[in-house]
């Protein structure tokens, strides 16, 4: 069958499209009206997704809450949570769905076509016949209910969307982003919050959010989407027979309206939450935010990233220099958000203060005015436009599907213009073009009719507030006991009651009828044998060479690994310092600002990071490393090895203020990071306790180098404690970047490889040879049951401990457990129960384990959930089909696909683990051959990694010390 033999759609466009080796196809469903844009290419990792312009009229979350709630059963899968059946027993490689501020998506990926129609299926039954018309109670536990346990009980909100915002509104990184969008476009959709105010969610009722789905969530306002090597004219005839052709036209009136075009800019003030004792100087974020243009002005939509790059974001960028030069901000960054009809450009000083507003603005206006007058720096927007061609052509983007990342940036256009889906994804000529426009004064015309002469701009202040976040819990307390006063006694009793019934919903199991109707591949459909390393490891004159024979598409991926067994292991936090230092400084033959040039310009990007390794044969034992990567075409493979050489032989370390910037720069993003991403830091912190491997970790990344800085950053202003940092800086360098310390890995083929040989022997005589005291790396943990404060509305809650430390041995079953926990016993406990927006636990080989939760509105009930596994372990009992769910889900998980970097990094982890291919074979028949008695007995992992009691939690003060006895500290994350 071919697409132009079905009658139901009509042809609007079909055409190759070269750039993605893919045949294009923009469609019509005839009846419905419902768009289809497709992409037909050999990638087996395919691609579907279902979505709709859903522009809400108030910030109650609505949109939000329905892409929660209608993943919750629909008709031909009428159980509680067909989205957690799927997640558990599917190969997908993406399964998900995601709220923007003017539409929905439903995305789905998988290799196996037979997994991959099966998700199609459940998604479009979810999305057009939802249980939520049957029943309140999905719409109570994902969106909001009042709770009272009984009639004496206070008045409290709970759901799983209120806590997710909850979390979302207690970072300022995450409320600025919104205030800039809301200051730009007050009139519009945009000025909305589609997530949901947790202050305006309790607003929502139960027949608005009903009447939102039924005016929105049509096939005549629907986009679909098709990418891979499938047979396309096969799918559209099942959506049209089973779903689309079910439908009548309808006219939905969901158009993306346009904000008016502001007469003059706009000053705003905004607060967000900080402790009472934190301070109020330099806490403040000052912006200048420009709406600029449309999204569909294709050239603009990349230039104005150039310009993001070129006068901004690059270190040394005259902006960004001319601001920190000032003292205005100690992270001062630039952001160009393109996925919404009309493109914002802002540019922001964090940590400044009030009253450097007016020049804030002053500088920028007058360094821009420079920029225009005398020109932009023409390597610098050949910088910037390279590395975004890099990525466009690599299309690398880690374990997410490269179609799904095409098909999540067609919305871009698409969604203003039903025939302009590809016009960014489309991109070869656009750069080509850009790049014949940088000394045309193009970019300089941009900037000033975007960025000076445009009136529709805002300068938006977000002001530190003291204990905003207490005030406002009061006033929710206040505001619910009032509501509480004015109830009659029949009105609790019916809140305690409705109480009751959605706590017996949750808990009650489904019927295992419709489980059954949740399709589920075979056990022979799961491949047998693991997945094999490719490397060789080749000595080249003298130096050791990782090479992996894969195809790269003529990237050569290096990495230049670093042993570091012979630096004392107090020295990590300068050595994560140094990670940061290295390619931001001057050094002998450019500025800093040249040398960032110059490596987007030569290569795809230099990054630095430390590593541990797990020995396969001893899991007491771990090598940790300082590696340094790059990614690079063919023909530049000198460049990389000559730039690597420059900035690890020549970095000027005796700038003590760029040193102090980087610094600066690196507290203010570390600030917001480890509280937003609060479960991971919970986690490295609560297994730091125990094991020496995550102690490792959390010196160069967690809470423990967080606190090294700061210590930094305290003495860098004396001239002994400059000397001192400086001095241990230039020691790590010549401690580290050593021949005998080296290991070159490359992933090419062997035409990649040519030249590797003679580049490495060159770059390992330019290394130090300089004698050296040897330090001793061994690292103690030391248990203490941390508690961090932040201003923040919810819990991040750890416990953690290992296994290994109790002679057990890793076991490929507690893959499966992981998905178990997560998605069974966790998840009804800590979010269907509790209302956390996650949970989670892992099962490390070096024995590492923990259980977290994520944006929780509790502390100790998820301890508690926690104590309890190991029992609900020990009295598992399920039918075969659960047990084939879990292994599934867990091989889904363990084969993502993997890109040829990511092959690389897998043959590299397996040579410095020393893992041998018969024992990751045995891991795996291990996870297929997982039974209900396996599960019992992991029960036992469990109690071991428990018996540590490990606990570290990021949170709220009041959770807090309500608990204060799990604690042996209590501290603010941030310290003042």
């Amino acid at each position: 069958m071919r697409l132009e033999d079905l009658s139901a759609y009509e042809i609007l466009e079909k055409r190759r499209i070269e750039d993605l080796n893919s045949d294009s196809y923009i469609v019509r469903h005839k009846k419905t009206g419902a768009r289809l844009a497709l992409l037909s290419n050999d990638d087996d990792n395919k691609v579907f997704y279902i979505g709709f312009r859903t522009p809400p009229k108030d910030s109650t979350g609505v949109a939000h809450i329905i892409e929660h709630t209608v993943l919750c059963g629909s008709k031909d899968f009428p159980l509680k949570d067909p989205f957690v059946e799927l997640v558990k027993g599917s190969l997908n490689t993406f399964l998900n769905a995601m709220t923007y501020p003017d539409k929905t998506v439903y995305p789905v990926a998988s290799c196996n076509d037979t997994d991959f129609q099966n998700l199609m299926h459940v998604y479009l039954d979810a999305v057009f016949y939802p249980n939520i018309y049957k029943t309140d109670k999905i719409f109570k536990q994902e969106g909001w209910h009042y709770e009272m346990e009984d009639e004496s009980s206070d008045l409290t909100i709970n759901g799983v969307v209120y806590n997710e915002m909850k979390g979302a509104f207690s970072t300022a990184d995450d409320v600025l982003s919104r205030e800039i969008q809301n200051s730009l476009y007050p009139d519009i959709t945009y000025g909305i919050e589609s997530g949901g105010d947790p202050d305006v969610i309790p607003e929502l009722t139960y027949e608005d959010y009903l009447d939102f789905h039924r005016k929105y969530y049509h096939p005549s306002n629907s986009y679909i989407y098709l990418y891979g090597d499938m047979d396309m004219a096969e799918k559209l005839d099942y959506m049209d027979k089973e779903y689309l052709s079910k439908f009548d036209h309808l006219e939905v009136d969901s158009e993306i309206k346009s904000q008016e075009k502001f007469s003059e800019p706009k000053e705003i003030h905004k607060a967000y939450p900080v402790l009472p004792a934190d301070s109020l100087e330099k806490n403040t974020y000052l912006s200048y935010n420009c709406s600029v243009g449309s999204t569909l002005e294709k050239k603009i939509y990349i230039a104005l990233g150039t310009l993001n790059y070129a006068l901004c974001s690059a270190p040394g960028a005259p902006v960004k220099k001319a601001l920190i030069d000032k003292g205005i901000g100690q992270d001062v960054y630039s952001e160009y958000d393109n996925g919404i009809k009309q493109p914002i450009f802002s540019i922001v000083a964090k940590n400044a203060d009030a009253s450097q507003k007016d020049e804030f603005v002053k500088t920028i206006r007058e360094v821009l005015e420079d920029q225009v007058k005398n020109g932009i720096d023409r390597k610098s927007l050949l910088a910037g436009l390279s590395y975004d061609e890099f990525k466009y052509r690599e299309a690398d983007f880690g374990r997410f599907p490269k179609g799904l990342l095409y098909g999540l940036q067609v919305l871009d256009s698409w969604l203003y213009d039903d025939m302009l889906p590809w016009i960014h994804i489309e991109a070869n000529d656009t750069f080509a073009e850009l790049k014949k426009e940088v000394d045309t004064g193009y970019f300089e015309n941009i900037i000033t009719e975007y960025l000076l002469d445009n009136t529709h701009r805002t300068v938006l202040l977000l002001e530190p507030e003291q204990g905003l976040t207490e005030k406002k819990d009061e006033e929710l307390r206040k505001k619910l006991k009032a509501y509480r006063d004015s109830l009659s006694k029949e009105e609790i009793e019916k809140i305690v009651k409705e109480t009751k019934e959605l706590r017996e919903y949750q808990e009650e199991p489904d019927d295992p009828e419709n489980l059954r109707k949740i399709p589920l591949l075979k056990l022979e459909d799961l491949k047998k044998e693991a997945e094999k390393f490719v490397y060789e490891e080749r000595n080249e004159n003298g130096v050791k060479i990782l090479f992996h024979d894969i195809f790269t598409n003529g990237i050569a991926y290096l990495t230049f690994v670093f042993d570091i067994k012979n630096i004392d292991a107090s020295e990590l936090p300068y050595m994560a310092t140094l990670k940061k230092l290295l390619g931001m400084l001057d050094t002998e033959h450019y500025s800093y600002r040249d040398l960032y040039n110059e490596i987007n310009i030569k290569t795809g990007g230099i990054s630095g990071s430390i590593s541990t390794y797990t020995d396969s044969a001893d899991v007491t034992k771990f090598e940790t490393t300082f590696e340094i990567s790059v990614k690079v075409l063919h023909e530049n493979l000198s460049d990389a090895f000559r730039l690597v050489k420059e900035i690890i032989t020549s970095s000027n370390f005796d700038d003590v203020k760029r040193i102090k910037e980087i610094f600066d720069e690196q507290y203010a993003r570390l600030q917001s990071d480890l509280a937003s991403a609060g479960h991971q830091t919970a986690a490295l912190r609560a297994m730091s306790y125990v094991s020496p491997a995550a102690s490792v970790s959390d010196s160069v990344s967690g809470i423990g180098y967080f606190r090294q800085l700061e210590h930094m950053i305290s003495i860098i202003g004396t001239d002994e404690g400059a000397a001192a940092i400086v001095d241990n800086l230039k020691r790590l360098c010549k401690s580290i970047f050593r021949p005998e310390n080296l290991l070159v890995d490359i992933t090419g083929t062997e035409k990649e490889f040519q030249g590797v040989p003679k580049e490495s022997e060159l770059f390992a005589k330019a290394l130090f040879t300089d004698s050296y005291d040897k330090g001793q790396f061994k690292m103690t943990p030391v248990k203490k049951n941390e508690a961090f404060v932040t201003a923040g509305q919810v819990q991040y809650v750890c416990r953690a401990g290992n296994y290994a430390n109790k002679g057990l041995k890793y076991t490929g079953a507690l893959r499966v457990l992981k998905v178990m926990m997560g998605y069974d016993y966790l998840w009804r406990n800590i979010r269907v129960l509790g209302g956390a927006y996650g949970c989670m636990s892992s099962y490390a080989k070096n024995g590492d384990a923990a259980f977290v939760t994520y944006r929780d509105p509790n502390l100790k009930n998820s301890i508690d959930v926690f104590e309890k596994a190991s029992d609900y372990l020990r009295n598992f009992d399920a039918d075969d089909r659960v047990i084939l769910q879990y292994i599934i889900g867990a091989i889904s998980d363990l084969d993502t696909p993997k890109t040829p970097s990511g092959k690389g990094s897998y043959g590299l982890t397996a040579y410095l683990c020393r893992a041998k291919m018969e024992n990751i074979q045995k891991n795996r028949d291990q996870l297929l051959g997982t039974t209900k008695e396996t599960i019992r007995g992991l029960a036992d992992y469990v109690d071991a990694f428990m018996e540590d009691n490990c606990v570290c939690v990021i949170g709220t003060a009041d959770k807090i010390e309500e608990s204060k006895e799990l604690f042996g500290a209590v501290e603010q994350l941030v310290q003042s």
